[in-house]
């Protein structure tokens, strides 16, 4: 072999190995930046942290969670529900729920729906406190 294609051979060995760590490293990039993606929707969150009366039986605590459940069955723009918390670090309150709503327009009537007022005048009565908050982009 001359010292030319010597050369020759090195040369295309180097470009390879550049063009496998261009391909590599467009792989490994893909991936990264799969993990870094979010949305903003525009739905609205409305987010409940209760605290249920000390003389609020289990089963009327559990049919009041459950009424939530009702309800985003029959009012129109609930998109989603969660009902089971995870972690409260609000000292001695009893859980929260969350309710999201496709907009701002369906979480204001369900606000004003008849079954959510409804289901409010139980709630009130089961509860001791309760802090909400509603939440958008």
């Amino acid at each position: 072999m001359t010292l030319r294609n010597h050369g020759y051979l090195q040369t295309i060995a180097a470009i390879a190995i550049f063009v496998t760590g261009i391909a590599v490293g467009a792989l490994a990039t893909q991936h990264v930046s799969a993990l870094n993606k979010f949305g903003q929707p525009k739905t609205v969150v409305h987010v409940v942290a209760y605290k249920f009366k000390d003389t609020t039986s289990l089963n009327d605590q559990q049919q009041a969670i459950e009424g939530i459940k009702d309800m985003a069955g029959k009012i129109p723009g609930i998109k989603n529900i969660w009902l089971k918390t995870e972690r409260n670090q609000i000292r001695d309150f009893s859980g929260v729920y969350v309710i999201e709503f496709t907009s701002a327009e369906a979480a204001a009537d369900y606000a004003e729906s008849p079954l959510h007022d409804v289901w409010r005048k139980k709630w009130e009565q089961l509860r001791e406190n309760s802090l909400s908050f509603q939440v958008s982009n």
